[in-house]
């Protein structure tokens, strides 16, 4: 994809972004300063609570009318303000990028992402994973477009081999988001446990294009593996079309019974639709995303 078309990808994501975002809010958080709610006490002004005093606390939360009252020193709480923190994880396998209504929305997906996380004041960061190869992205790419480039040009010894998460640097607590297409033979119960690991809560974006869900194939025809950029001659027998839309359809039929036993968020995005169109018919509902208002 070129410069333009990035651009334009960039601006549908903004514009989705005013109404749909992560569901940051419906979560609690532990961890750094922000103005999201947290699971402990901090120095916010929303009250919740009083405790007795203790040896080292602040002294500057002690309810002084209280202790004119009853002679006792007592302790205001006020909720924790946290920062939440996002993990979004990049798929950048060829299979994301061979046709150009596909790669257009991974990138729309990808900044919507990326950019109402920032907007909300989440600590944010973003990896392109391609088979065995890893690299954390710098976000101040984004605005540059120049995250694509970097992430396609990932060497892997086996691009066509599932991305392999484990080398990643997942931060606890984080809410992780996997956008890919999950084109690839493996197992989902590793790949969900592992992104689920140290209290994380995981998002799953799959794009996709109508063609590869319901082809009308007939015939003869040479299929090309992106991934190895190999050619592959065959004939498409009613047989041949059946038994491959029926394992694409237990595929992923597989990931949403492991999401949902992992307590992840599953959607699938089709690529030929309006973004936001898709994303309340299709993510919001799954809870991979909430409305903004």
């Amino acid at each position: 994809m070129n410069q333009a078309t990035l651009q334009q990808c960039h601006a549908n994501a903004l514009t989705a972004a005013g109404r749909v975002r992560l569901p940051l809010r419906s979560r609690v958080w532990r961890g750094q300063a922000g103005e999201f709610t947290g699971g402990g006490t901090g120095s916010s002004m929303d009250f919740q609570d009083h405790r007795a005093y203790s040896p080292g606390d602040d002294p500057r939360h002690i309810n002084w009318q209280a202790y004119a009252r009853t002679g006792s020193y007592t302790m205001k709480l006020f909720r924790e303000e946290v920062r939440p923190v996002v993990d979004l994880i990049l798929d950048a396998s060829e299979s994301m990028f061979f046709d150009a209504t596909k790669a257009a929305r991974t990138a729309e997906l990808f900044y919507l992402i990326a950019e109402s996380s920032q907007a909300a004041g989440a600590s944010l960061a973003l990896h392109a994973v391609r088979g065995d190869a890893t690299l954390a992205l710098d976000p101040a790419t984004l605005r540059s477009h120049q995250w694509l480039e970097t992430a396609r040009a990932l060497p892997a010894s086996d691009s066509a081999k599932a991305p392999d998460l484990t080398r990643l640097p997942l931060r606890g607590n984080a809410i992780r988001v996997f956008l890919s297409d999950l084109l690839f033979a493996a197992d989902p119960e590793p790949i969900l446990r592992h992104l689920g690991q140290r209290h994380g809560s995981v998002v799953i974006l799959a794009p996709y294009l109508e063609i590869e869900a319901h082809p009308a194939w007939s015939g003869n025809y040479e299929f090309i593996d992106p991934e190895r950029n190999s050619h592959h001659p065959h004939r498409i027998e009613p047989a041949t079309l059946r038994r491959y839309q029926n394992a694409y359809v237990n595929h992923f039929a597989l990931w949403k019974q492991h999401a949902r036993r992992h307590q992840a968020a599953f959607a699938r995005i089709p690529a030929e639709d309006d973004l936001t169109t898709v994303l309340f018919r299709e993510a919001v509902p799954a809870g991979a995303l909430e409305a903004t208002r």
